[in-house]
């Protein structure tokens, strides 16, 4: 954290617990944890622009904040899809089945809500004090949808699917996910992403 920021901004980043990949679960509730931080980085981000314009510590969380959706969030996703929903799909509940529908589909949504809000964070890391214009309207709107879905997605996974992957995973079929979560992260042990 730089001592040039103001407290508003401070990068909240890795003070969320560590969990390993030896506890899946453990570290996709972690994964949440810290989206919501990088989600109230963003919303603070936005206020400071509103009220204070650019300068270099919206630089900066700007700069967090694309490195962890960019990086994170993706692999993030790719858990859920090659291993949790799958195994919620196998209980064959049709109320669950229906909602990994939707969330599969958010997924998407927020891929491409994503590449909106990238661009304007964009603006932000590159930007200058002299030739920074306020972010538009439309701007503002795609960084609400963003917020709003992310959070409405949180919510749906940890309290009804995580629990049932939990139930349906268990031996083997968790120790491969736990090893698929570390190969695709290029870690041989099990230390926390």
């Amino acid at each position: 954290m730089s001592a040039s920021r103001p407290v508003g901004l401070d990068f909240p980043g890795h003070r969320a617990p560590r969990a390993g990949l030896e506890s899946p679960f453990e570290m996709l509730t972690a994964c949440h944890e810290r989206v919501q931080r990088m989600l109230a980085l963003l919303t603070r981000l936005k206020a400071h622009l509103a009220t204070q314009g650019w300068d270099a510590s919206a630089a900066s969380a700007a700069t967090d904040v694309l490195g962890y959706f960019d990086r994170a969030a993706p692999q993030h996703h790719l858990d859920e899809e090659m291993h949790v929903f799958p195994a919620v799909l196998g209980l064959h509940q049709g109320r669950m089945d229906r909602l990994i529908d939707r969330l599969k589909q958010e997924h998407l949504e927020m891929e491409k809500l994503w590449a909106q809000v990238r661009q304007t964070l964009e603006l932000v890391v590159y930007g200058e004090a002299k030739r920074w214009t306020p972010w538009t309207s439309a701007d503002h709107a795609g960084v609400d949808l963003f917020l709003a879905v992310y959070q409405d997605h949180i919510t749906d996974e940890e309290s009804h699917i995580y629990p049932a992957a939990e139930q349906a995973l268990s031996g083997e079929k968790l120790l491969a996910m736990s090893r698929d979560m570390r190969r695709r992260r290029g870690q041989s042990s099990a230390s926390a992403e």
